[in-house]
């Protein structure tokens, strides 16, 4: 079993890069948006209030998958870096895993602004996250989170095995899931 973490900041490609993955391994993608949507549409709102709920539901997720036969989960998850909180979800989503003995990989994926807000608007990231299909809010919210949360990792921050920094504002998806794919020989 493997686990591979796909994170940066919002629109960095993370989905795209996943959807790659999934088609040169046999990697499943549980995208982000895939939980937060689907939640959002069942309360039928998308603020703050249902991350309970969308964090139990990633939960179970993990856990049933951890016990499947399958080859390995990419999980993609937009990181504030300099929230606590942030890494702790992450490791509480890694000790989900280790019970396994799964082989954990990190990869984070750094754009810059002006790259990913055109990027926010792709048709790819409209069809499969419905809650970004306000560009206008979309856009702002990208901006929010600039400001608010510390989303590029500093040089020497992360000293986990396995981990690799990319910078794909000028490499297609697919180049970089092989990149990641020869890097961890998945």
């Amino acid at each position: 079993m493997k686990l591979l973490f796909i994170f940066g900041s919002l629109a960095a490609g993370k989905m795209t890069t996943g959807q790659e993955l999934m088609k040169i391994t046999d990697l499943r993608l549980f995208h982000n948006h895939m939980s937060i949507d689907f939640v959002n549409d069942i309360f039928g709102s998308e603020d703050g209030m249902n991350f309970g709920v969308v964090c139990k539901v990633r939960e179970l997720i993990f856990k049933e998958f951890a016990k499947s036969d399958n080859y390995g989960m990419i999980f993609t998850y937009s990181m504030g870096f300099n929230k606590q909180s942030e890494w702790d979800n992450v490791n509480h989503i890694v000790d989900i895993f280790k019970q396994v003995n799964a082989e954990i990989y990190y990869v984070e994926l750094i754009a810059s602004q002006e790259i990913r807000l055109l990027r926010n608007s792709t048709k790819n990231r409209l069809l499969h996250k419905p809650s970004k299909r306000n560009i206008e809010k979309s856009n702002q919210d990208l901006i929010e989170w600039d400001i608010t949360y510390r989303c590029v990792s500093n040089e020497g921050e992360i000293t986990l095995d396995n981990y690799m920094k990319i910078d794909n504002s000028n490499h297609s998806p697919d180049v970089v899931a092989k990149m990641i794919k020869e890097e961890f020989k998945l």
